[in-house]
Parts: C-alpha cells; sequence; structure tokens
C-alpha cells in the first residue's frame, strides 16, 4: 500500500518509511525519526536571516532555503535546500520540509512531513499530515487531525472494506505524490487521497480515495433579477 502513495526510494526522505507497510506509518514514527536525525544532523541556521524570525528548539536549514519575514518555526525542524517558508508561516515542530517544498504565508504546519515539492502556498493548516513530492494545496486547504468529537481513541480507517487500526488519535491527511485538491478544500481526519488523484475547489473529502481519482463538486446555483 505504501506504494500507492509515496516513491521514496534512493532518497533522503526513505527514512521516515523504513520498515513501513502502510503509509501513515510514517506519522506514527515521525517524532522518533525527527529525533534520531537531529542527533546525525545537529541544528544549523544560516547567517542573515530577517531579525523579525523566531526560532525555538533544534532547526536545520539547509543552504539555498528561503525564510522570510516574521516566521515562527519550532524544531524539531528540518527544512532542505531549495525550500520556501514565507511571510507568517507557522511551523510547531516535528515537520520535515523537504527539498523545494513550500510552507506559504499564513500557513500553519506541525508534525508532518512535506516530501520535496510539495507546496502548501496560502492560507493552509496541514496537521498530522504526509504531503508526497509535487502535491498542492488549493488556498485555503484545511487538513483536519482530531475528528469533531474529540475520540480518545486511535482513528480507525477504512479502505476497501477492511478496517485498521492507525495507531494514532491525531491524523491529519496523507496525500501521493502528484496529488493535487483546489482552493478551500477540508480533508477530514485520516483521509488518504492516492496517488496523481485531483479534487476540486470546495471539496470536503474523507476515507480512501485511490490514485489517479478525481473528485469532482457540484453545486445547484440559480440567478434572479436583483429588486430595487
Amino acid at each position: 500500500m505504501l506504494n500507492d502513495f509515496f516513491d521514496t526510494k534512493g532518497e533522503p526522505e526513505s527514512f521516515f518509511f523504513e520498515g513501513c507497510e502502510f503509509p501513515w506509518q510514517g506519522l506514527v514514527n515521525l517524532k522518533e525519526r525527527m529525533k534520531e536525525l537531529m542527533a546525525e544532523i545537529g541544528p544549523r541556521v544560516p547567517e542573515g536571516l530577517p531579525g523579525s524570525v523566531v526560532i525555538k528548539g533544534e532547526v536545520h536549514i539547509e543552504d539555498g532555503a528561503l525564510i522570510e519575514e516574521n516566521t515562527f518555526i519550532q524544531g524539531p525542524c528540518f527544512i532542505g535546500a531549495g525550500a520556501e517558508v514565507r511571510f507568517g508561516a507557522y511551523i510547531r515542530g516535528n515537520v520535515y520540509v523537504g527539498r523545494k517544498a513550500v510552507v506559504g504565508h499564513d500557513t500553519e504546519v506541525k508534525h508532518s512531513i512535506l516530501l520535496p515539492g510539495a507546496k502548501a502556498a496560502h492560507f493552509a493548516y496541514v496537521g498530522d499530515s504526509i504531503l508526497g513530492r509535487e502535491v498542492n494545496l488549493g488556498a485555503g486547504t484545511k487538513c483536519a487531525n482530531v475528528r469533531v468529537d474529540m475520540g480518545k481513541s486511535n482513528l480507525i480507517l477504512r479502505i476497501e472494506g477492511e478496517k485498521y487500526d492507525s495507531g494514532i488519535r491525531k491524523f491529519g491527511a496523507i496525500m501521493g505524490d502528484g496529488a493535487s485538491v483546489g482552493c478551500n478544500t477540508v480533508t477530514n481526519p485520516g483521509t488518504l487521497l492516492g496517488r496523481d488523484s485531483l479534487a476540486y475547489p470546495l471539496s470536503n473529502l474523507s476515507g480512501y480515495i485511490p490514485p489517479r481519482t478525481i473528485v469532482k463538486v457540484k453545486q445547484s446555483q440559480q440567478q434572479v433579477t436583483r429588486r430595487s
């Protein structure tokens, strides 16, 4: 099932999925993996960052990453070469931002992996989630990570008639390589969007969506003459 979402073979990010059968196991292991990564490479903050950038804890920023003004970065956090953390972004810890990935203006990310080229560029919330290579979130996308009833047990996933215990209570979305969602999409906790799948703007997604699927949203509209 992991291959239905990501291809990290030979890439540094394969570290997060070693021994994993299912993609969400990357989230289960994320805290420990980030601890191991920071022990290996250590904190690194380049000179010349804007004075309004706030960095707390262990943060490793590679050369070539762009960190704009008024950003908050809580470690442990890794930001790869060519990545962008734009004005007003809020990174809350245990976050891996791969090469050329984007954490955009007023975007909040916590306990998540953005694989290389993933983009959460405008007003997004990415919590307890994994975004595959070249994933694109339309402006205003929200990856909800806790059930509305604040359930205390692990999230149960239902995939093609089978039930799986995710092993975690807080679980946002997993989006496979090349997936894309339109503006103001909401993913409910435990959403699994397969590789190269698309969702129209204003989608309300949940459950398992197979690879190369298009989720369409149809609206009913009526036009009437405005009365004076």
